[in-house]
């Protein structure tokens, strides 16, 4: 029977570097330990568990089914220690209170920064940890714990998360100046659906929305070419790439200045509303629950 105190935590980030290396010399080499030393560590986490972790190559090793359901725990062992390490250290030093929070590429390039710092302003004890996520793993996110507070698109499922309204934002057709489409004031999307696009990659609840948009209209979304950001986006059309749909904040104006023009889109999906949400409001910390007050009330800034 696995005896949980046999788990070394030195061990388990040596098998940790082991698995991302792919070689026991190439984590001796990371580690500053001997060859030796690593692979003492190794059997002494494969006698704990009870099972081979390791298969020895000619030329590294590989995981073992065991060996990969050790380093799918081990890496949340040591990122809850190292997270407890963080927030220890933010007490010592007079942080009274650690959030985390998970928002959308769109929300970051428009509205976080600002609405962050009027609330750090008023809260300057609170610690802040905010990563960028496409809208689908922020929701799991707050499902699993990961997350305590998330920003996400409207058009993605989230039965079982408590969500409120934090901002509604307008969505713009992005085309470069010599482009057939350049003249136009307004558009509605399905007529720009003969041309090629520049997107954001799978799993975008951007790149969701034109893609439902298009079947709707019963007519394929050319994608030319897909970006992981906005300003991707942005540079791809400006060297005439393709077309983009995009938040009308995250275009800068810079690039309207040097040319590329914006047009408005009739489709009444192209304002869309972004939820902040939390797995259950109720459950919060005190300062999770002030910051989620703030931002399901924050007024725009005009």
């Amino acid at each position: 029977m696995v005896n949980p105190t046999h788990f070394d935590l030195q061990s388990l980030r040596v098998f940790l570097t082991v698995a991302e290396t792919g070689s026991l010399t190439r984590a001796a080499e990371r580690s500053h330990m001997t060859l030796s030393a690593i692979s003492k560590r190794i059997a002494e986490l494969e006698r704990a568990t009870d099972c081979t972790l390791l298969v020895r190559l000619p030329r590294g090793v590989e995981l073992t089914p065991a060996g990969h359901g050790l380093l799918n725990h081990a890496i949340q062992v040591l990122d809850h220690v190292n997270r407890m390490a963080s927030e220890m250290s933010d007490f010592a030093v007079g942080v009274r209170g650690h959030v985390r929070v998970w928002a959308n590429t769109s929300s970051i390039v428009q509205f976080l920064p600002t609405d962050l710092q009027r609330f750090l302003d008023d809260n300057p004890s609170v610690k802040i940890t905010l990563e960028e996520r496409q809208s689908g793993e922020i929701i799991e996110a707050l499902g699993d714990g990961r997350a305590d507070l998330g920003i996400f698109a409207d058009n993605v499922p989230a039965p079982l998360v408590d969500k409120r309204v934090y901002r509604r934002d307008q969505l713009i057709l992005l085309v470069p100046a010599n482009h057939t489409l350049a003249g136009a004031t307004q558009i509605a999307f399905a007529d720009t659906l003969d041309y090629d696009y520049v997107g954001l990659n799978a799993g975008s609840s951007l790149l969701l929305r034109l893609m439902d948009a298009a079947l709707t209209a019963e007519r394929p979304l050319r994608l030319r070419i897909q970006v992981r950001s906005f300003d991707g986006i942005c540079r791809m059309i400006e060297a005439g790439l393709g077309i983009g749909i995009l938040p009308v904040a995250a275009v800068r104006p810079e690039l309207l200045a040097a040319g590329l023009r914006a047009v408005q889109l009739t489709d009444t999906w192209a304002e869309r509303t972004l939820w902040v949400g939390a797995k259950d409001a109720q459950a919060l910390t005190p300062e999770a629950a002030k910051l989620f007050e703030f931002m399901s009330g924050v007024p725009p800034i005009e």
